[in-house]
């Protein structure tokens, strides 16, 4: 049975372990960037590339921006509030 964390405990997750990372990315996980405006970082495992979700959301970063980014990691077009939500459920 998996324990799920409370929405604020599991942003508050990914923020700790984006600015923890800084430059380096953990194995197992890979670097994206989140917002409408001003793009934030995010450090995420690899297997949220498994759910349909987050395929969605990359399906419209590619439209979007391409595979070409000059941040040297993926960028979502979405707001960091609906991408800490998507994974929030994934996890």
């Amino acid at each position: 049975m998996a324990i799920r964390l409370p929405r604020i405990t599991h942003a508050k997750l990914l923020r700790q372990w984006s600015s923890l990372a800084g430059n380096h990315i953990p194995k197992g996980c890979f670097a994206v960037y989140v917002g409408e405006s001003e793009k934030k970082r995010f450090v995420v495992p690899i297997s949220f590339l498994n759910h349909p979700s987050f395929q969605q959301l990359l399906n419209q970063a590619e439209e979007e921006f391409g595979f070409d980014h000059p941040t040297g990691a993926l960028t979502i077009p979405c707001s960091e509030e609906f991408f800490v939500d998507l994974t929030s459920q994934l996890s």
